[in-house]
């Protein structure tokens, strides 16, 4: 999906949602071990044609400039075109995340017809793992086939990645086929342990290992750059490391500036439920349902929407903050880092393993963190388990028990590679 706009400073008193994600429906023709969704069927009382076209009127009443719908799988919902044709109509931007799995020709067509200009393909490392990771033997030919018809449509096709220990060390090769394919634009985003995910620790990355995979990220977002593929950091990838303004926006001098949800974004899932941000929690984060209420009322009193502005927070943050992350230089910005993150790794926002910042100064420190998990998931949509964190000398032995830790050396640098 394209990356939330900048915002500068959140005004409730104010329109300050420019973003959101709507979830079109919850059933999948994938069955991907990594879906925090758990998709697969589609959820109860799903909106009807009539109550999704009324919340496109109420995002353009709100002001929000653009909606990325996905799934499940968004095509599978017979409807699909007349919605992003209703979002087009009311002067809304219009793009769709797809898993790429049997897109026909005419479905692409359809998308250019509806004024969707732009289409993201999931694609997860080299062929045999994008498959076992998506459950479908054939999966990464056909997003590469999807790829091509939305080109031949006229539709800008790009690439959304998720990182984890099975396709970072994939990435350098995953580059030159996407690049072979044509894509435009390239988001990355960390794996965490939400709905199936949450099932599967060991793929996860553990802290340290962000040691190794940055310096990676970094080669291959400067080798896409020189190849005209702009690359964008999803929202847990960071942060205040050696190559922030790198990967955060090329060519500028951004860098993190606090979790936007609620703020810029916002997600809505396929039965109504509004939330901040498409990735939390249900449980944690709904803030109601559009069917009930409408969108202009939950963005003006719902608490659930208001986790990320400053009246909700102490010095920037600081009384959400804990542990590392309340300690840190940077918490009066960061805030905590990516809210779903730490939310799907401990229960509670406000303390964020996923940093490259952190894994750096545990390093000078001579300490390393490694992340345990001590609760399972429930098996609901977008559920989590939960997971301590141990703090332990960075020469220590690597457990017995646990997976090798990656490393620079397991990385697949192709032969033919060449650095910008």
């Amino acid at each position: 999906m394209s990356p939330p706009p900048a915002a500068g400073p959140a005004d409730r008193s104010g329109p300050r949602r420019t973003y959101a994600v709507w979830e079109l429906t919850l059933a999948c023709n994938l069955a991907c071990g990594h879906c925090g969704s758990r998709a697969g069927e589609r959820r109860p009382a799903e909106l009807t044609t009539a109550q999704a076209l009324d919340v496109v009127a109420q995002l353009a009443e709100v002001g929000v400039d653009e909606v990325t719908l996905i799934g499940g799988e968004a095509f599978l919902r017979r409807d699909w075109l007349t919605i992003a044709a209703e979002i087009t109509r009311r002067g809304m931007g219009c793009t769709v995340t797809t898993g790429g799995y049997r897109m026909s020709a005419a479905m692409a067509r359809g998308l250019r017809a509806a004024g969707v200009e732009q289409c993201s393909v999931s694609v997860d490392g080299l062929e045999r793992t994008h498959d076992r990771l998506r459950g479908r033997d054939g999966s990464w030919r056909s997003c590469f086939v999807t790829i091509g018809r939305l080109r031949d449509a006229g539709v800008a096709a790009t690439a959304n990645t998720q990182i984890n220990r099975l396709t970072a060390p994939e990435l350098p090769g995953l580059h030159l086929a996407l690049r072979a394919a044509g894509i435009a634009a390239w988001q990355w985003q960390l794996t965490v342990p939400m709905g199936n995910a949450a099932d599967r620790p060991e793929i996860l990355l553990q802290p340290v290992e962000l040691l190794d995979v940055f310096p990676m990220l970094a080669r291959v977002a400067r080798r896409a750059a020189a190849d005209g593929i702009t690359v964008h950091a999803g929202n847990n990838v960071g942060y205040y490391g050696p190559y922030e303004r790198l990967l955060r926006s090329p060519g500028t001098a951004a860098f993190w500036t606090g979790c936007q949800a609620g703020v810029t974004t916002l997600g809505i899932e396929a039965d109504g439920t509004l939330k901040g941000c498409p990735s939390l929690p249900t449980a944690a984060y709904a803030a109601g349902n559009l069917r009930e209420r409408r969108l202009a009322n939950l963005l003006a009193d719902a608490p659930e929407l208001a986790i990320n502005l400053p009246a909700a927070t102490t010095d920037g943050g600081g009384e959400r903050l804990w542990g590392y992350c309340r300690t840190c230089e940077f918490a009066d910005v960061c805030r905590g880092g990516c809210t779903w993150t730490a939310h799907t790794f401990f229960g509670r926002a406000g303390n964020n393993p996923y940093c490259h910042h952190r894994a750096v100064a545990h390093r000078r420190a001579g300490r390393r963190e490694r992340l345990v998990q001590v609760a399972a998931a429930p098996g609901r949509p977008f559920d989590h388990g939960r997971f301590d964190l141990v703090e332990e000398d960075i020469a220590a032995p690597w457990p017995a028990g646990e997976r090798p830790r990656l490393t620079a050396d397991a990385i697949g640098w192709p032969p033919d590679w060449t650095d910008a």
